[in-house]
């Protein structure tokens, strides 16, 4: 496949982009770029460059490298190895720290503090990727890549044993597991309805005792639906249940995704960024060249795809939009 040009692999795919799309980068310079988030009111994009414990950020106003603009710049230093993150419905940046092995919050004011940091008294592993649901509820993924890998992160344990899929409700602070079948739980994201959730598994990632997965599993998101361990118990908001292999990936893992407003899954796949239909056919693909971490939508009509990969944070104008953007 030609590097850059969207590549159609079923005809519904042609509808995703417009005549003559091309990857655009926007700019380069970062370590390993992740977590990508764009910033309507700022119209910008920051991305974390986790090794450099740092936050870059690409200004729409500067334009892209081929204009002769561009360029990442220094949004944040010393950020304790941020990896995910998001924007909540007050339009808060809430993301992901390897260091602290938490979640955080960024107030309007600037100030960022820790939201959540244990479960049942232990320590999370790595909060890795997190999505906000309409109900103010903040998911969460927790691999142990912050503890296990050198540059993203302290050295450390697996306080609980394992590595959960959490929802946390800022509310009324209440924490639950709600996906324990994923052996190392990565991206995530919601369908348009928040009716299922798809969860990333990357224990096929090159980092001692991993297993072999490099796959999206999906979940029915149920709600009004009895469990919990005592008689009749109603838990306080979504159960997470039935869940299954969406897809496998081929060129490399799913390391972060996500969905736009007909439901198709945008994720990084090695090199590239390939697009699936709910059904699982693969409907596009674009070689990036560089490993892929991480995309995100933006832009002024929520169109823009933003792609983490490894140096250089890119662009692709699409078609589609993204749906965690629909209520912003």
């Amino acid at each position: 496949m030609t590097p850059h040009t969207p590549q159609v692999l079923d005809p519904r795919g042609a509808a995703l982009v417009p005549a003559g799309a091309a990857l655009e980068r926007l700019g380069s310079g970062s370590t390993w770029a992740e977590g990508p988030l764009w910033l309507p009111a700022e119209r910008a994009c920051v991305v974390s460059d986790i090794p450099g414990n740092r936050v870059l950020r690409w200004d729409e106003a500067t334009g892209t490298e081929a204009e002769g603009g561009g360029g990442l710049t220094v949004h944040r230093d010393g950020v304790e190895f941020t990896n995910g993150r998001t924007l909540d419905r007050e339009g808060r940046v809430v993301a992901c720290s390897h260091g602290r092995r938490a979640i955080e919050r960024t107030e309007a004011d600037g100030t960022t503090h820790v939201l959540v940091d244990r479960f049942a008294g232990q320590r999370f592993n790595s909060p890795n990727d997190v999505v906000v649901a309409r109900d103010g509820a903040i998911w969460f993924t927790d691999p142990p890549y912050g503890i296990t890998v050198e540059v993203e992160g302290h050295e450390g344990f697996r306080e609980y044993g394992d590595n959960f899929v959490f929802r946390f409700d800022p509310a009324t602070e209440e924490l639950r597991v709600v996906v324990t079948d994923v052996e190392e739980p990565n991206g995530l994201a919601f369908s348009p309805d928040e009716s299922l959730l798809y969860v990333a598994d990357t224990s096929a990632a090159p980092t001692p005792g991993n297993g072999t997965h490099r796959l999206i599993r999906v979940y029915d998101v149920l709600t009004g639906v009895r469990g919990g361990r005592g008689a009749g118990a109603v838990p306080s908001g979504p159960v997470v249940k039935n869940g299954r292999v969406f897809v496998e990936v081929d060129r490399g893992l799913a390391d972060g995704f996500r969905v736009d407003t007909a439901g198709n899954v945008w994720t990084s796949n090695g090199d590239a960024v390939t697009v699936f239909a709910p059904d699982g056919t693969r409907l596009l693909e674009v070689v990036v060249g560089e490993v892929v971490a991480n995309v995100c939508f933006g832009g002024a009509e929520g169109t823009d795809l933003f792609v983490a990969a490894s140096t250089s944070l890119y662009r692709l104008r699409t078609a589609a939009v993204g749906a965690d953007l629909t209520w912003l």
